[in-house]
């Protein structure tokens, strides 16, 4: 078989060249056709080719304040594994176990034999560990489950997780990680351990995955799609990644293009592609493309041209010197390369063994005559290694510090030893108060310093890419398209004096059976407007009314958002900050538990308690706050920990969720808030969100809650980016996991407040849903959660005291808490006050002829004496009494 291009693809005239190489010299972006065009240059049409590729290269180098500077990691390789599950037809590396037993080998380096390699590697001035492994071995060798069962480890991940930490502490060497595809939670799981991680996308050609004979037949992990997935995984998670292209394995030169353009779309959305790999196919012994053709130089050196202008002057690209012969490597630099890569002075390219090492001091000689200079790098390019958050975990800042000079670039002189590695800050219980505490109150009283956090155009991505991406999020899969958008034709009907017949008709089918229309059924009644929008809200109510009565619940509880520190990267979210910014705060243990106590003395029954993802936070902080609260009042309940929480401190603290949330049940949590939701589809997820967890792994925490016998609540923020069809979905999705579980407590409408929120401001999301969308989304939701959820509560913050009056009388039941402290949706703009008393709860319910009920978390009665403190305090708020409260020191500490 052949490796070039197929006959039948697509061959430009040479006028048609000329054309794409004139607009590439004048400085326009190119498209995929003229991209696929250049792929053809050769000759003259190649020179000029390159020229424009230098010149691309050399404008990025400036910017990036290294003019003339060629980089490579100096690395040591540890083949961790050679048994893989996949059978790419032209990998050498990969063996089977026989073949490991007849050379006397074990199915994975010993930790004793992975340490002997990186030592031998840091004696050489080595500073960054490759480990090198196929993917997922126990899957397909029964050999590689025995090995990791008997030395206790769950996967190959987890062990390469352990064996990283090892190296970390034992030499000092930088882990760089390339285990091939990864989950999700998978990549939470290592980031901690490694500056970088590595995969190569190598190809999107689908067919070459799915046609027997072609090269990535029978090999599950080189799933076009699947690989893009990782990609973006990495990206929402802010790690420094490693990517690129294998050419010359049968893919066209459409192909290639389009792989440069997914590179480029996933690296522009999130900014985490470090470093873009070219690399040329070479044929090998002992495979299935033993007798292909290696790729053609010239076909080669274009392809890397090409890749540098689609790629742009920000892109580093690389292409590795092994496998191009020392005189050819001066035609590399010209197309477009600024960095060789991971050369080892040490262990072989594993990959490609016939391949060696060209010595470095021949490649700075080779390098110079080019008129570069060749600088060392560490594994994490200059630009993460000088920011450092959200790219580097805290727990290896110190061991990166350590290797890295000013300029983000190795320090050549740094002397390796191992540093401990750690959880963050293990005395952060112990330490004061810092930034801005009083938010809480100040909110209300000064409002925010600052309109934005001070890394806005960096944090979220590429706001123009965002903007594409909004529209395909807003296009559900499977959605009717009668559905319309909001705001658009097609979308809302125009209000009428008389029910419609259609509306009707679907109202009676639902007055019969509520959950059980069809999604065009209630894709139909969410477009309900004047009075077909009436007719719904009254069957809402009267579906409300047979259900849980009259009465309309309230919790007596307080918010303590214990940091508002964060680096997920949320693209809706006003309340995160850096650490550095003006209102930035993390409360100290003392104050979360002084503030328990404030509430405690005003009669409350909860705690609801959440925060940002602070990276200097452990995981075990999660059971220290618990335990805090129920110290200071053990008879308190305590709502708190986001899923995004729980996946946080379930990270850090290498504990399975199972062990985490059980862990948290120990140290005091009952229940746990069913924020971090928004909407359980992940097109719109990864609009609003960038490291923020995927919807399967919400479903995932939310169950296992449940069935430890912690229930949560159940959220929805809607009116940014989705549509209607996406409500239908997530509220599918939620009724399906209380079939499931039972574990819910009530379903919690979250209208998106806009006006501070980055998406907004940014262009991307719209102001919010409109008042026709609120009663309506209402409405529905009673409808659709029939017979599972019991309780639907509308939100006086975000809506004000008249807006939830009417979600009141349209399906509602409940209006939350007290809050006596709200910061999450004040910093996005709301502006209906930071708590409720009990007697303006009460005035709220009076006021449309129904009768407030306090209620405990889950929906109980409450002790009579926690309903005679809090109706002692009836007209008594904290943020309205300014800084303090209006009880004695005494009154606090007997409970009022």
């Amino acid at each position: 078989m052949t490796t070039t291009t197929p006959a039948e693809g697509f061959v430009p005239t040479a006028s048609a060249i000329s054309r794409a190489l004139k607009r590439a010299e004048s400085g326009v972006t190119i498209d995929a056709t003229e991209a696929e065009t250049l792929l053809h240059c050769r000759h003259d049409d190649l020179e000029r080719l390159l020229a424009v590729a230098s010149r691309v290269r050399d404008a990025g180098l400036e910017k990036a304040g290294r003019p003339g500077v060629i980089t490579y990691s100096r690395k040591v390789f540890i083949p961790l594994t050679h048994l893989c599950r996949d059978r790419c037809h032209y990998c050498v590396f990969v063996q089977t176990p026989n073949q490991l037993a007849a050379q006397g080998k074990a199915p994975f380096l010993s930790p004793d034999e992975v340490l002997e390699i990186a030592r031998q590697g840091a004696a050489l001035g080595c500073k960054e560990a490759l480990f090198t492994l196929g993917d997922r071995p126990e899957d397909r060798w029964p050999a590689a489950r025995e090995w990791l069962d008997a030395r206790g480890y769950d996967s190959t991940i987890d062990y390469l997780r352990s064996v990283a930490i090892l190296v970390l502490e034992e030499t000092g060497l930088l882990p760089h990680l390339n285990p091939g595809v990864m989950t999700w939670q998978e990549l939470q799981r290592l980031k901690p351990v490694a500056p970088s991680m590595g995969m190569m996308l190598e190809t999107t050609s689908t067919r070459l995955f799915e046609t027997r004979g072609l090269a990535h037949f029978g090999s599950p992990d080189k799933d076009p799609e699947l690989r893009l997935r990782v990609l973006e995984d990495a990206g929402r998670s802010a790690i420094p990644f490693t990517t690129g292209l294998l050419l010359g394995i049968g893919e066209t030169y459409a192909e290639r293009v389009d792989g440069m353009f997914a590179i480029r779309a996933t690296s522009r959305r999130h900014g985490h592609v470090q470093e873009v790999i070219i690399q040329n196919f070479r044929a090998k012994p002992r495979t299935a493309m033993r007798a292909a053709d290696d790729l053609a130089l010239q076909e080669y050196i274009a392809a890397v041209a090409v890749s540098r202008l689609v790629l742009g002057p920000g892109a580093r690209v690389q292409a590795p010197p092994n496998l191009t012969d020392a005189e050819e490597l001066g035609l590399l630099i010209r197309a477009g390369i600024d960095d060789w890569g991971g050369v080892s002075p040490l262990t072989p390219d594993h990959v490609n063994p016939e391949r060696p090492w060209p010595q470095i001091d021949e490649l700075a000689r080779l390098t110079s005559e080019s008129g570069f200079t060749l600088r060392e790098r560490l594994t994490a390019h200059p630009h993460y290694v000088r920011a450092e958050e959200p790219w580097l975990d805290p727990r290896i800042v110190p061991h990166v510090r350590a290797l890295a000079g000013a300029d983000g670039l190795a320090d050549e002189a740094a002397v390796l030893q191992g540093i401990p590695w750690q959880e963050p800050d293990p005395d952060w219980a112990s330490r004061a108060g810092t930034g801005r505490t009083d938010l809480h109150v100040e909110i209300d009283t000064e409002g925010r310093r600052t309109e934005t956090r001070s890394d806005f155009d960096d944090i979220y991505g590429d706001w123009a890419e965002l903007r594409e991406a909004t529209v395909a999020a807003r296009e559900p899969r499977g959605a009717s398209a009668a559905a319309g958008q909001p705001g658009e034709a097609g979308g809302a009907r125009r209000a009428s004096v008389a029910v419609s017949t259609g509306v009707a008709a679907v109202l009676r089918r639902a007055e019969d059976a509520p959950a059980g229309l069809s999604d065009d059924d209630y894709l139909t009644l969410l477009q309900a407007d004047g009075a077909d929008l009436d007719a719904l809200a009254d069957l809402a109510d009267r579906v409300r009314r047979d259900t849980v009565g009259d009465e309309i619940g309230y919790v007596v509880n307080r918010n303590i958002n214990f940091t508002n520190v964060c680096y997920t990267g949320c693209r809706f979210c006003a309340f995160a900050q850096r650490r550095t910014d003006a209102d930035a705060f993390t409360l100290s243990m003392q104050q979360v538990g002084d503030r328990v106590d404030e509430a405690w003395a005003l009669g409350a029954t909860e705690i609801c308690m959440q925060g940002g993802i602070h990276p200097d936070l452990p995981g075990t902080a999660y059971f220290d706050l618990a335990r805090e609260v129920k110290k200071r009042r053990p008879g308190i309940h305590l709502h708190a920990f986001s899923p995004m929480e729980i996946v946080n401190g379930a990270s850090r603290t290498g504990l399975s969720f199972t062990d985490f949330l059980t862990a948290a049940k120990e140290a005091g949590l009952d229940t746990i808030p069913g924020t971090a939701a928004e909407i359980l589809d992940d097109e719109v997820r990864w609009v609003l969100t960038k490291g923020k967890l995927p919807a399967a792994e919400w479903i995932e925490i939310v169950s296992t809650a449940h069935r430890l016998g912690i229930r949560s609540s159940s959220t929805m923020m809607y009116g940014h980016v989705d549509a209607p069809p996406h409500w239908i979905g997530h509220l599918r999705t939620l009724a399906k996991v209380q079939d499931d579980t039972g574990g819910f407590t009530e379903f919690v409408l979250l209208p998106f407040v806009h006006a501070s929120s980055p998406v907004y401001l940014a262009g991307v999301a719209r102001p919010g849903p409109t008042p026709q969308e609120n009663r309506a989304v209402h409405a529905v939701a009673r409808l659709m959660l029939h017979g599972r959820i019991d309780h639907v509560q509308t939100s006086w913050v975000k809506l004000g005291t008249e807006g939830t009056q009417l979600m009141l009388r349209g399906g509602a039941d409940d209006v939350g808490g007290t809050l006596m402290e709200e910061t999450i949706s004040r910093m996005a703009g709301a502006d209906n006050g930071s708590e409720k008393t009990v007697a303006e709860l009460e005035e709220l319910a009076s006021s449309i002829g129904r009768v407030a009920r306090q209620r405990t978390t889950t929906y109980g009665t409450p002790d009579p004496e926690r309903v005679a403190v809090a109706q002692s305090h009836r007209t008594e708020g904290y943020a309205a009494t300014g800084r303090r409260l209006s009880l004695t020191v005494a009154e606090v500490r007997s409970g009022g």
